[in-house]
């Protein structure tokens, strides 16, 4: 029996390119204002109580953060409400969504993506890693699977060891008539 005495990593002789897309991660400062703090009794917002408070609040504190504004309580909040909170953010924030915290991430991640230059992936074989400890929404990944099944070769999810195959492109078949794996 030959003992092999070179090890041959084959994975990164296989041409294949991983992308991970926690790399576009939003490195921002995001926070979430609840207009639940400011409903009477949780229940209902009056407009000269939140009006007064508009006007008093240190709207200084979200210099340069990414607001999400969203209300968590079971109530009904008029929607000039939302805008006039979206009016004081405005000069401080970086940026004000209304939603959660995850929407605001999604809507970053979105971003992120569409400022990808796919040209690098042209005519590649492309893993989009799946594992990790960073949140990354399931729109992340399909805004980049549709951006990226514009120019791959193939398209796979996972690792390069173990990976699950997405789309390939047919050698010699029209783009309409790529298939999906």
């Amino acid at each position: 029996m030959e003992i092999q005495t070179n090890i041959v990593n084959k994975v990164a002789q296989s041409g294949l390119i991983t992308v991970d897309l926690a790399d576009y991660h939003p490195k921002t400062d995001n926070v979430l204002y609840d207009i639940k703090d400011n409903l009477f009794h949780g229940l209902m917002l009056r407009e000269k109580d939140f009006r007064e408070f508009i006007k008093t609040h240190d709207w200084s504190q979200y210099t340069d953060k990414h607001v999400a504004v969203t209300c968590t309580a079971d109530a009904i909040v008029p929607t000039w409400a939302y805008m006039l909170l979206a009016n004081k953010l405005e000069p401080y924030a970086a940026a004000v969504i209304f939603g959660d915290l995850d929407e605001l991430v999604r809507i970053q991640y979105a971003a992120a993506i569409d400022q990808i230059d796919m040209e690098q992936f042209r005519d590649q074989r492309v893993v989009v890693k799946g594992c990790g400890d960073t949140f990354i929404p399931e729109s992340t990944f399909v805004q980049f699977t549709v951006k990226l099944s514009k120019v791959a070769k193939s398209i796979m999810y996972g690792e390069p060891c173990s990976t699950v195959p997405v789309f390939k492109r047919s050698p010699q078949a029209p783009k309409a008539a790529d298939k999906q794996v």
